[in-house]
């Protein structure tokens, strides 16, 4: 059976990947390099609100943890 320390561990890796894809889509963004025009745009919106939410829940857990 593993431990906390291996589900911090997992928390805080998960936390490392949704951080780079919100630099990737903050990066595409603010380039404006996304094919596809506005529609791109606004689901790459979208997915970056989510992904900020998601990394401000996994912070909170990861900081719950002892």
């Amino acid at each position: 059976m593993r431990g906390r320390n291996w589900i911090k561990a997992l928390r805080q890796d998960e936390a490392r990947q949704v951080r780079a894809r919100i630099a990737e889509l903050e990066k595409r963004l603010t380039t404006g390099t996304s094919a596809g025009g506005r529609q791109h745009r606004h689901e790459a919106g979208h997915e970056l609100r989510n992904a900020k939410f998601r990394l401000e829940r996994l912070e909170e857990c990861i900081a719950a943890m002892p």
